[in-house]
């Protein structure tokens, strides 16, 4: 057996992908090719665009390979002929079959920003803030057929702070992710490592999340709310209905109090308060700080009621 790998393919996509890769870039390993999902379509245009890890890769002059299903032979022949040492995925998006699986000498690789068994699934960050979870991680995974279940290499845990958003969150774990690959790497290769199994009933799971998911329903708790604020931004961002145009709430406070008013209802703050308006919640208040009207930039909600003064005393939708 070799003593040292040096070969990896790397599949990922989206930004939680690029610490990653680009710290293999800047190693003594040799990526031979990147393997991202197919060009797609966005904005009002329909412009056909690159997926983040596809830019990095360009830059640096990788073979960049895009493939609508890996579990088509020609794809399989093609990754054989790379004769990579190991595969490290980060966010792919797609299953691999068991061949793909078997073929690198090292195995596969997972990067799960999450602690394993807990939040399997496509959502994991978004999952541990809307939870109140008080800590996440990183783990270092071997693949197998199923999703996520694969025996862990490594792990390492980070502090979820109250002002985290799945964004903030995202990029500290994606940081955290290259540290843990590049440690984990060599371990691996002089296989000073024993994969651990995961205690399948422990397992928890997070669902794939949709725009339907960020519509607010103040009928739930001012906590409650207030993590789904942050755990939807910066996607698909929570948002309630005013005047029939969408108002996204890009940042608010809980207000752990109650109020007499009507749940829905604009409210008025104290000055004790960082924002001067406020919801009525199925339990407490959610203090409004960063909003955007459909169709407007993002804005201080003190900024925005002073050109919206009806929107004081308003009964948002529930």
């Amino acid at each position: 057996m070799r003593t040292m790998a040096n070969r990896i393919v790397f599949m990922g996509t989206p930004e939680f992908a690029l610490p990653s890769l680009k710290s293999l870039i800047d190693s003594s390993y040799e990526v031979v090719a990147v393997y991202t999902q197919p060009d797609r379509k966005a904005g009002r245009g329909q412009k056909v665009t690159w997926s983040p890890l596809k830019k990095l890769a360009a830059s640096h002059g990788l073979q960049v390979i895009q493939p609508q299903s890996l579990r088509e032979p020609r794809e399989t022949e093609l990754l054989r002929s790379l004769a990579p040492d190991i595969i490290v995925v980060a966010a792919f998006g797609q299953l691999l079959s068991k061949e793909v699986l078997d073929l690198p000498p090292y195995r596969c690789l997972n990067i799960h920003p999450s602690l394993l068994p807990r939040h399997r699934g496509p959502s994991p960050i978004i999952t541990a803030i809307l939870q109140g979870d008080e800590v996440t991680g990183v783990s270092i995974m071997l693949m197998d057929a199923s999703l996520d279940t694969g025996p862990i290499l490594r792990q390492r845990e980070i502090a979820i702070s109250g002002d985290d958003t799945a964004g903030s969150l995202g990029d500290k774990l994606a940081q955290l992710s290259a540290e843990l690959l590049l440690e984990t790497l060599p371990l691996w290769f002089e296989g000073r490592i024993k994969p651990q199994p995961q205690d399948h009933s422990l397992a928890t799971y997070s669902k794939r999340v949709t725009t339907a998911d960020a519509q607010i329903d103040w009928r739930l708790s001012a906590l409650e709310i207030w993590r789904r604020v942050r755990a939807f931004n910066p996607w698909p961002v929570c948002y309630t209905w005013y005047q029939g145009r969408r108002l996204k709430i890009w940042e608010a406070i809980p207000i752990l109090k109650g109020s007499d008013g009507e749940v829905g209802k604009v409210i008025a703050l104290t000055s004790d308060f960082p924002t001067p308006v406020g919801v009525v919640t199925g339990d407490g208040v959610l203090g409004l700080c960063q909003v955007q009207i459909e169709g407007k930039r993002r804005m201080s909600a003190a900024e925005f009621i002073r050109g919206q003064r009806e929107f004081l005393g308003y009964l948002l939708q529930t």
